[in-house]
This record gives C-alpha cells, structure tokens and sequence, in this order.
C-alpha cells in the first residue's frame, strides 16, 4: 500500500466519527508489519475523559487481531491541517510500536503530508523498564 493509499485509508474512515461536541473528526489508519491495515476513528462522549481517539481505536483493533508489529501510521482529520497523534496517543503507539514507526500526517490534497518518526514526536517515551 502506498503512502497516499493510506492517508486515504484514514480519511474515508472520518465518515464514521462520533464527533458532536469538537465537530473535529478525525481518522487513522495503521498498517502491520505485514502490510495489513486497521483504521479507527475518534468517538466523542459527553464526559469527555471517555472519549476515544482514532489512533487508539485504530490500535485496540490491530492489537484485538494478534497483531504487535506496525510499519505506518496514517492520520487526517477533517480540516487536512497536518493534525499529528496527541501525547496521549503517542505513549499509547510506544507501547506497541518502535521509534522508527513512520507517521504521515495529512496536510490536505494539494500539499505533500508531513512525515514523523514516532521517536521523533515522543522523545523520552515512559518505558516499562522505567516502571521497574
């Protein structure tokens, strides 16, 4: 799957956002080691501690499906704005995912996406070692 068959992947998945409260959805799309591909979208609730993240729910679905190793993460929100996993999400992503995980983040149709490492956008994750 090609980068921009990704991104695609993450925006056709905003459609199925819950987002009544931000209007802000968002849609990522993950794709395996092995080049299979899960996609999440953000689902707001009222009490907004519980709400949902597309990159979590895109996560939660890969790791539900056996998987641990992933190559890339494609992530759009509606507006196209370059909107990158929030910090949250990030040490979620460490938790399963290397520093070298490529995230593409989508800058809209007629501007290249930006691209990350996940070590790039959390330095210093909190490690399971560091809980010893």
């Amino acid at each position: 799957m090609t980068d921009s068959e990704l991104l695609e992947a993450a925006r056709t998945v905003q459609d199925s956002a819950h987002v009544p409260y931000s209007e802000y959805p968002v849609g990522a799309a993950l794709e395996t080691a092995d080049g299979e591909v899960f996609v999440g979208c953000n689902l707001e609730n009222a009490n907004f501690s519980n709400s949902l993240h597309a990159e979590e729910v895109a996560i939660a679905e890969a790791v539900k499906n056996g998987h641990r190793d992933f190559s890339r993460l494609a992530v759009s929100s509606g507006r196209r704005d370059g909107v990158t996993p929030c910090g949250m999400c990030r040490q979620t992503l460490a938790e399963f995912c290397d520093d070298d995980l490529v995230v593409i983040c989508d800058e809209g149709e007629d501007e290249a996406p930006s691209e990350y490492t996940l070590g790039e956008l959390l330095p210093n994750t909190i490690t399971e070692e560091m809980l010893d």
